[in-house]
């Protein structure tokens, strides 16, 4: 039998393939929208990409469509123009309010997620006690909204988020209500949560400690319109404390080109 002329002399290797490249968990491409043409355009030309597990914060100040943004990204909208991609067929989305309903137990508010996506009945209560126990509410399944803490509330919240089963977490402002110390312990576990689950989140925020302690990535959106400004790489390494040298540092950088910003535009 006739050696291939490839590898008949064992100097010669065939070269492994090249991989093909790893798509974006979410990419925005030229990204425009308008609600009131006689106001100008709310986000003109955001381009955006956020890779698979990547926790990527949103920071700006108010009004420069960083909600906006959100939305389209969770299919709520569609952009004027450009392009909005998700890998996650459906992304799981919180809000700043937990919009919990007063009536169900903690348990019942994840069973509804469970049951949006089909699980079995059987199954929902088992599901949904182990969601609460990853975000550290075990045996508080069977408390009704009333009973439990703001904290705990955020904590229920998150935990119906997952239960959508998505690999991609959308956040806005969850914590902004929050009191300094809870706000505090939900950092922590959104981290704890993000490592154990490898989730691709967008936070969107306008604090900017908040920022720096939690992204691998900050983007910082300008106004008027809203578009991405500038972006820092954080490689802070885990686990950070707001009152780290190496996050005050950071915040403070971003701080100042976030009054830079606010200043070009008078706000």
């Amino acid at each position: 039998m006739t050696a291939h002329p490839l590898t008949a002399d064992p100097q010669l290797r065939i070269a492994d393939p090249v991989p093909a490249p790893v798509p974006p968990a979410v990419r925005l491409e030229g990204v425009s929208q308008v609600f009131d043409p006689a106001a100008g355009p709310v986000l003109d030309g955001v381009d955006l990409a956020v890779a698979p597990g990547e926790f990527v914060c949103l920071l700006g100040a108010s009004g420069c469509g960083k909600s906006t943004l959100l939305t389209l990204v969770a299919g709520l909208g569609r952009p004027t123009a450009g392009r909005v991609e998700v890998a996650a067929q459906r992304p799981a989305l919180m809000f700043q309010e937990p919009a919990l309903l007063p009536w169900l137990t903690a348990s019942g508010n994840v069973e509804l997620a469970l049951k949006a996506r089909g699980v079995r009945r059987a199954d929902r209560h088992l599901q949904a006690v182990e969601l609460l126990e990853l975000v550290n509410l075990g045996g508080s399944e069977r408390k009704r909204v009333h009973e439990l803490s703001g904290g705990m509330r955020q904590r229920v919240a998150l935990a119906r988020a997952l239960a959508q089963d998505s690999s991609v977490l959308l956040m806005d402002e969850p914590f902004a209500a929050l009191d300094a110390i809870t706000r505090d312990v939900l950092h922590q576990e959104l981290v704890r949560v993000w490592q154990e689950q490898s989730l691709s989140i967008v936070f969107v925020t306008h604090n900017v400690r908040e920022a720096a302690r939690l992204g691998q990535r900050v983007v910082l959106m300008g106004s008027r319109p809203g578009r991405v400004v500038r972006e820092w790489s954080v490689d802070i390494p885990h686990p950070r404390t707001i009152e780290s040298p190496d996050v005050s540092s950071l915040a403070a950088e971003i701080t100042r080109e976030l009054h830079k910003e606010i200043s070009s535009h008078g706000q």
